[in-house]
């Protein structure tokens, strides 16, 4: 199967798997996306939506959020990992939202990733998510699958991104990425499927006998 083959199987079979897209972390507005998302690095986002409802009940704006103390954003969040780093980034990220933002969160990824510990994936999924610009944020998963499917070398995950995007038409990012998700998380497991099991590597690469190891 040439390679324009297998992206349109996947586009098509994804698609028919997962035909609505909801978001899987729970937010209602641009500020609680957006810090539920710097919650999510290097955890669940079962876990995220588990610690969020506390938070988001005493602050769910930027200027509430810059009058709650560090060390009880600390307390709350504690259960996502990596806690000091995270409650450090959220009050001041609050803060600058208020002084250079106008207490809103912007809508473009220079000043998205200007904010502390905002990175450019946790840019991408506000972008994407939130304000609805084509972007395809890059997360474990995706980077995974795309190897496995042989749509990348895997070099980085910035390459995986800049790849994907080559292939996959730009209207469908947006939903696709968390297609991806979806189905690594359900099929395409990092211990689950070593790119000989799940339905998509099988169909991609039926004479696939070697396990894929993958980059990280």
């Amino acid at each position: 199967m040439k390679k324009t083959e297998r992206v349109n199987y996947i586009i098509s079979f994804l698609e028919s798997l997962y035909p609505e897209t909801p978001v899987p972390l729970i937010n209602r507005n641009h500020f609680e996306l957006l810090i539920a998302v710097l919650l999510s690095a290097q955890c669940t986002d079962e876990r995220v939506n588990q610690v969020t409802p506390k938070l988001f009940s005493l602050a769910d704006n930027p200027l509430s959020m810059s009058e709650i103390s560090i060390e009880e954003i600390y307390k709350i969040i504690r259960p996502c990992g990596l806690a000091p780093q995270k409650s450090k980034a959220i009050s001041n990220l609050s803060k600058i939202l208020i002084t250079q933002h106008a207490g809103k969160v912007p809508s473009n990824f220079e000043s998205l990733e200007a904010l502390p510990g905002v990175g450019h994936k946790t840019a991408s999924v506000v972008m994407s998510q939130g304000f609805g610009y084509p972007a395809f944020p890059i997360d474990t998963h995706i980077h995974r699958l795309a190897q496995r499917w042989g749509l990348t070398n895997g070099k980085n995950v910035a390459q995986t991104e800049k790849d994907l995007k080559k292939l996959f038409p730009k209207k469908l990012w947006n939903k696709l990425h968390l297609q991806i998700i979806f189905y690594g998380r359900e099929y395409c497991t990092a211990r689950g499927c070593n790119g000989t099991i799940c339905k998509i590597c099988k169909t991609c690469y039926p004479r696939r006998v070697n396990p894929i190891k993958t980059k990280k």
